[in-house]
C-alpha cells in the first residue's frame, strides 16, 4: 500500500544518506551503488500520491505498489546488512578502514583477506540486483503514473493533546438512556427465571457494544449477580478461547493444554448454584451458545446477553427479547457531530447545518462514523466549500471498490492522515479483536518498526505518545476510561475490520500452521494465534520467510515455541513471545542481526545465552516477570543501540559492569543496585554512579536502594528526559533496620535531586524518618503524579501543596504519621506567612490516602486560627471536629479535587470543615475502615457520589445537597441522614435494614416532594 511506502521509501532514503557516509561502506566498496539505488527512490517517490489514490479501482497500480513494497523491504534489509557486515569487518581489521582502495585487503593475511572479499561480493552483488529491480519499477511506473511534487503527506499531526481534549462528548440520548433502563430491568426480571436470553441487534457501528456495556456496569446490575462475564466474541474467536476468557472473568485460572471439555467443567464448578451475568459481543454464528449450554445449566440462575449484527442469531438463541438499536435521528447526529468538533455552542456552524446534515446521511447515521468525520472536518475550513469537499470524498469512496462493510466515512477518515500515522494505525489490526492496547507496548513496537520521525530535541518515544494521543484525538482509535491519561485504548472492529482490509497482503492474525507456503512468502507481520501447546510454521525454505513481525498472543496460557524458529525467521524486527512456555533461548539467536525488539516478558527463562550481545541493533529488551531468570550475560552490554531494558518483578541478583555504556537507554525498568560485590565478569547489581552517562533516561526505576553506597548531586539532576522516576527500598524481613542504614538511606534520598522535567514520581518502602527536602520545595515544578507508599517510618507528610501541576496524589501506608496539618496546605505560621499563599493543590484532581493506621486528626489551619471556639460544648464529637477549622480568607485548597478516597484511616476522627468549602469540584468521596468517624456533612460540591464502607462508629450524614449517589455498608450507628435534596439512588447492604429504617422513610418523603417519584433504593447481600 501506498500509505505505507511513503514513509518505507523515506526512511530507506534517509538509511542510504547515513550508511554512505559511514566507514563501514568504504570496507564493502558499494558506495557507489548505494548512491544510485537512493537516487532512483526519490523518483518512485513522486510517483506514490497518484498510486495511492488509484490503487482501490486500478488493480495495475495495486500490483505495481505489491512489488514496490516487496522491494523497498529487500533494500531495508540489505542495508541493515550492510551495516552489520561493514561495522563486523571494520572492528575485525581497522586497519583497512584508512585505505582508499577498497580493492586493497592492506595489512590482511591471504586467508583473512578470503572471507572479506566474499562477504563484499555477496553484498554488492545484492545490491547490485536490488538496483536492477528498483529501476525497472521506477520505468513502469512512470509509464502510468502521474509524477507530483514528492512527498507532501496528508493531514497534519497536532502536537502535545491535552488530555481534555481527548475526553470525547457524553452524548447519552433519551433513547439510550430509555433502551438501557428497560434492558437492566429485563436482565433483573430475568435473574428470577433459571434461564434467562435476550439480544441486541443493529448494523455495525450503531452502538450495540456501548448500550451492552452501559447495561454491563450498570449500578443495579453488579450487586445482583454473584458471578458476571464479558466475552467479546468476534470472528476470529475460537472455542477454546472464549471458555478461557470466561474463565479469565470469573477469576479462575487455566493450565496449558486443557481441552474443552475440562473448561467447560471449570466454569460449571466455579457457577454452579450461583446467578450468571454473560455478556456476548459482537456474536457471529449461534453455535457458541451450544458451547456455554452445558456448563451454564448448573448455575442457580443465568443470564445471556447477546450482541449481533444478524437478526438470525437472535432467533438461534431463542431470545426472548430482542432489542433493535435504530439509526440516530438527523437531529441527534447533528448534534454528535459539532460536539465531536469540540464546537461549544451550535450557532458557530449553524451556516453549516444543511452540509452537516447530508455528512450525517452519507455516514449511515452511524456513531462512529459521525465522530471519526467530524475530526476530519476540525482540520479543514469551518465553510461550505471546505465541508462540500468533504461530502464529495465520501460519496466517491462509498461508491468505490471498498468491502462492503467499510463505509466511504471510514476510509476518508484513514486516507486523511499524514503518512507516518497511516503506518502506526494499519499496525494496530495485529491486536486480536477487543484487546485492549497499552499506550508503551504499542509505541516501542512503532520504534521498533521504524515508524516514528525524528523531531529535533526530542526522543522517538516522546513522538511516538504524540502520535498515539493523535488517533486517539481522530476517534480511530477508543481511550479506556479507567486509566489516567488514556495510556490504553481499544479499536473498534470496524475500524479494525478497515485496518485489516488494507493491510491484509502483509498482515496476517491467526494460527501460521494453516498458511500455505506461498501465502507466507508475501507476509511481513503476523499475530499469532494458535489452540495448539506449540507455535509451529509451515515448512519452508528460510530464503523465503520475509517475516518482520512476530507477535506470539497466548492468551494467558503457556504455550511452547519451536526453537526452529530462531533459525528460518531471520529478518525479523520484533518478536513478542510474552507469556509463552519456552525455557531457554538458543545461540542461534545471533543471526536474528535485524532484530531491533525481543519481548520475553513472563516466561520461563533461566538464562539468555552469551551470544545475544550479537544483537547490535537490538532497542528494546523486556525480561519482566520472569520468575526463573536471576542474571544478565555480560555481553548485553555490547547492546550499543538499546533504548529499554526492562527487568520489574524479575529477580536478577548478578549483573555485568558497564552498563553506561549503552548511551541509548533512554527506558530503565527494574534497576537493581548492588553492594559493590563482584563475582568474576558480573556483580550483585549496579552501582548508582553507572547511571551518570545515560543522558537519555526517559524513565528509570530503581530498587534495592539500601543498597547505594554513594552518590552524587548531580546524578539525576541533568537528565533532561526524565519524566518518570520510582524509587524502592527493599522492605527488611524480620527485624528493623540500624541507625547507620536509617541515616545512609536518608542521605542518599537526599542526592538523588530529580531534574525539574519529572512528571511521575513514586517513592515506595523508604524507611528514613525524614523525607528529602526537595520533595516539598517547588523543586519539582512539573510533577503531575505522585506515589508515596509505605513511609512508615516519616513522623511527618512534606509539604506537598506547592506543587503546581499535580493532579494525582496517592499516599499508601504512613503508620507513623498522626495528624496532617496546615503545613500540608501550605498553612502554617512558621516561616510562611499566609499572606503569600494563593492556592493549595491548584491542579490535584485525585487525592488516594490508605492504610494509615494512627492517623488521627486532619485540618487546614492552626488550633490560634480557631473562630468556632463556641462550639466546643457539643455532644456528638462535631465540635471537637469543627475546632480550629475556620477557613483563611487568603488561601484556597484543592480547588480542582473531583475524588478523594480515605480507606482503612481506622482513627481519623474527621474531614476538615474547610474541605466542604474549598472542594468546589468534588465528584466522589468513598470512605472505608475510618471506624472514628462520626459525620460526614456540609459538603454542598459534591455532586455524584459518596460510598462509605465499615465505617462502625459514622452516627450522621447531611447537608449533601447536590449528591446524586449515596452507598453504604456496615456502618450500625448511622441513625440520621438528611439534607440530601439531588439524591437518585441509594444502596443498603441487606444488614442494614433496621437502622436505615430510621431515615429511609423521611428521604422517600422529600424526594417525592422535590422530583415527584419514588427514590431509587437498592439492596445486596453483605460480602
Amino acid at each position: 500500500m501506498a500509505s505505507v511506502l511513503d514513509p518505507l521509501v523515506g526512511s530507506c532514503i534517509t538509511k542510504l544518506q547515513e550508511i554512505i557516509a559511514e566507514k563501514a561502506v568504504l570496507i564493502l566498496g558499494v558506495k557507489e551503488e548505494l548512491k544510485k539505488l537512493q537516487g532512483t527512490m526519490k523518483q518512485i517517490r513522486c510517483f506514490l500520491d497518484d498510486a495511492e489514490q488509484r490503487r482501490i479501482e486500478e488493480s495495475a497500480v495495486n500490483n505495481w505498489l505489491s512489488d514496490l513494497r516487496d522491494a523497498m523491504y529487500d533494500a531495508d534489509d540489505i542495508v541493515d546488512s550492510a551495516r552489520f557486515e561493514g561495522s563486523k569487518l571494520l572492528k575485525d581489521h581497522p586497519s583497512s578502514s584508512s585505505s582508499r582502495n577498497s580493492t586493497a585487503c592492506c595489512g590482511i593475511s591471504f586467508l583473512s583477506c578470503f572471507p572479506v572479499i566474499q562477504k563484499r561480493h555477496e553484498i554488492a552483488v545484492k545490491i547490485r540486483d536490488l538496483n536492477d529491480r528498483v529501476e525497472q519499477l521506477s520505468k513502469h511506473g512512470n509509464s502510468f503514473l502521474h509524477p507530483g511534487v514528492g512527498p507532501t503527506g496528508q493531514g497534519s499531526t497536532s502536537k502535545g493533546r491535552e488530555n481534555s481534549n481527548l475526553v470525547q462528548p457524553k452524548l447519552v440520548g433519551k433513547e439510550i438512556m430509555h433502551s438501557s433502563k428497560k434492558l437492566v430491568d429485563l436482565v433483573l426480571a430475568g435473574k428470577e427465571q433459571k434461564d434467562y436470553r435476550l439480544a441486541i441487534v443493529g448494523t455495525g457501528g450503531v452502538g450495540k457494544t456501548t448500550l451492552a456495556q452501559k447495561i454491563y456496569n450498570d449500578q443495579k446490575i453488579k450487586p445482583v449477580f454473584e458471578k458476571q462475564a464479558w466475552v467479546c466474541v468476534s470472528q476470529e474467536c475460537n472455542e477454546v478461547n472464549l471458555l478461557k476468557e470466561i474463565l479469565r472473568n470469573i477469576g479462575v485460572y487455566q493450565d496449558q493444554g486443557e481441552t474443552i471439555a475440562e473448561l467447560q467443567r471449570k466454569i460449571a464448578k466455579t457457577i454452579e448454584g450461583k446467578s450468571f451475568f454473560l455478556v456476548l459481543d459482537d456474536v457471529w454464528k449461534s453455535s457458541v451458545i451450544d458451547l456455554i449450554e452445558a456448563p451454564i445449566y448448573v448455575a442457580a440462575s443465568s443470564v445471556i446477553l447477546v450482541t449481533t449484527r444478524d437478526d438470525r442469531i437472535a432467533m438461534d438463541i431463542h431470545a426472548a427479547h430482542t432489542h433493535r438499536v435504530n439509526l440516530m435521528s438527523e437531529e441527534v447526529g447533528w448534534e454528535l457531530l459539532w460536539k465531536s468538533m469540540s464546537i461549544i455552542e451550535e450557532k458557530e456552524v449553524q451556516n453549516l447545518r444543511n452540509m452537516g446534515i447530508e455528512i450525517i446521511k452519507k455516514c449511515g447515521y452511524l456513531p462512529l462514523a459521525i465522530k471519526v468525520i467530524a475530526r476530519v472536518l476540525t482540520s479543514k475550513d469551518q465553510t461550505e466549500n471546505e465541508w462540500k469537499k468533504i461530502l464529495s470524498k465520501i460519496s466517491a469512496w462509498s461508491e468505490s471498490k471498498l468491502h462492503d462493510d467499510i463505509g466511504g466515512a471510514l476510509y476518508l477518515s484513514y486516507n486523511e492522515l499524514p503518512h507516518h500515522l497511516k503506518q502506526c494505525f494499519l499496525y494496530c489490526a495485529l491486536y486480536p479483536e477487543d484487546s485492549t492496547i497499552e499506550r508503551d507496548d504499542l509505541v516501542r513496537l512503532w520504534v521498533a518498526e521504524g515508524f516514528i520521525e525524528e523531531q529535533e530535541g526530542q526522543l522517538l518515544e516522546e513522538t511516538g505518545e504524540e502520535y498515539y494521543y493523535e488517533l486517539i484525538y481522530r476517534n480511530l482509535l477508543q481511550p479506556d476510561g479507567s486509566t489516567f491519561d488514556h495510556t490504553s485504548c481499544k479499536m473498534h472492529d470496524l475500524l479494525r475490520q478497515l485496518a485489516c482490509y488494507l493491510s491484509r497482503d502483509e498482515c496476517f492474525s491467526g494460527d501460521p500452521e494453516s498458511l500455505e507456503a506461498q501465502s507466507m512468502t508475501k507476509l511481513r507481520r503476523i499475530s499469532a494465534v494458535t489452540k495448539k501447546d506449540m507455535l509451529v510454521f509451515p515448512t519452508m525454505d528460510k530464503e523465503n520467510l520475509k517475516l518482520r513481525t512476530l507477535l506470539g498472543k497466548f492468551y494467558g496460557v503457556s504455550q511452547g515455541v519451536d526453537h526452529s524458529l530462531f533459525k528460518k525467521l531471520l529478518l525479523l524486527r520484533v518478536l513478542d513471545l510474552t507469556g509463552s512456555s519456552i525455557q531457554t533461548i538458543p545461540d542461534c539467536i545471533a543471526n536474528l542481526i535485524h532484530l531491533r525488539l525481543l519481548n520475553l516478558d513472563g516466561t520461563e527463562i533461566s538464562c539468555l545465552p552469551e551470544s545475544i550481545g550479537s544483537l547490535i541493533n537490538l532497542q528494546i529488551l523486556n525480561l519482566q516477570r520472569c520468575d526463573a531468570l536471576h542474571s544478565l550475560p555480560s555481553t548485553i552490554t555490547r547492546l550499543c543501540n538499546l533504548r529499554r531494558l526492562g527487568l520489574e518483578d524479575t529477580p536478577i541478583n548478578q549483573v555485568p559492569e558497564g552498563i553506561g555504556r549503552l548511551t541509548f537507554l533512554n527506558d530503565l525498568e527494574g534497576f537493581p543496585i548492588g553492594a559493590g560485590s563482584a563475582s568474576g565478569k558480573t556483580q550483585d547489581g549496579w552501582k548508582l554512579e553507572e547511571l551518570g552517562h545515560l543522558l537519555q533516561l526517559r524513565r528509570l526505576d530503581m530498587i534495592k536502594l539500601e543498597r547505594a553506597t554513594t552518590c552524587t548531586d548531580s546524578l539525576l539532576i541533568d537528565k533532561k528526559y526524565l519524566t518518570i522516576l520510582n524509587l524502592c527500598c527493599t522492605k527488611h524481613p524480620v527485624e528493623s533496620y540500624s541507625e547507620d542504614d536509617v541515616g545512609n538511606i536518608e542521605k542518599i534520598f537526599e542526592q538523588l535531586i530529580p531534574p525539574h522535567n519529572l512528571e511521575d514520581l513514586s517513592i515506595a518502602d523508604l524507611f528514613g524518618r525524614r523525607f528529602p527536602t526537595w520533595l516539598g520545595t517547588t523543586h519539582l515544578v512539573s510533577v503531575k503524579y505522585l506515589k508515596l507508599i509505605d513511609w512508615n517510618s516519616c513522623v511527618h507528610l512534606p509539604p506537598l501543596w506547592q506543587l503546581p501541576n499535580l493532579k494525582y496524589l496517592r499516599i499508601d501506608g504512613a503508620a507513623a504519621v498522626t495528624k496532617i496539618g496546615p503545613e500540608f496546605v501550605g498553612c502554617c505560621r512558621e516561616g510562611n506567612p499566609r499572606s503569600t499563599v494563593a492556592v493549595a493543590f491548584p491542579k490535584l484532581e485525585t487525592l488516594i490516602i490508605r492504610d494509615m493506621p494512627n492517623w488521627e486528626e486532619w485540618s487546614f489551619v492552626e488550633e490560634g486560627d480557631a473562630a468556632a471556639a463556641s462550639m466546643e460544648g457539643e455532644e456528638d464529637g462535631s465540635a471537637e471536629i469543627r475546632k480550629g477549622e475556620a477557613p483563611s480568607p487568603r488561601l484556597q485548597v484543592l480547588p480542582c479535587l473531583k475524588t478523594l478516597e480515605l480507606l482503612d484511616c481506622p482513627k481519623l476522627r474527621a474531614l476538615p470543615r474547610q474541605l466542604g468549602q474549598e472542594a468546589t469540584c468534588l465528584e466522589l468521596l468513598a470512605l472505608r475502615g475510618a471506624s472514628s468517624l462520626k459525620v460526614v456533612e456540609d459538603l454542598p460540591f459534591l455532586s455524584e457520589a459518596l460510598w462509605i464502607v465499615d465505617c462502625k462508629g459514622l452516627e450522621r450524614v447531611s447537608n449533601l445537597n447536590k449528591l446524586k449517589e449515596l452507598r453504604l455498608s456496615r456502618c450500625p450507628e448511622l441513625t440520621c441522614v438528611e439534607g440530601l435534596g439531588s439524591l437518585q439512588q441509594l444502596w443498603l447492604d441487606d444488614g442494614m435494614q433496621d437502622i436505615s429504617s430510621k431515615w429511609v422513610p423521611g428521604l422517600q418523603e422529600q424526594h417525592l416532594k422535590l422530583h415527584g417519584d419514588d427514590l431509587d433504593i437498592y439492596t445486596w447481600p453483605r460480602g
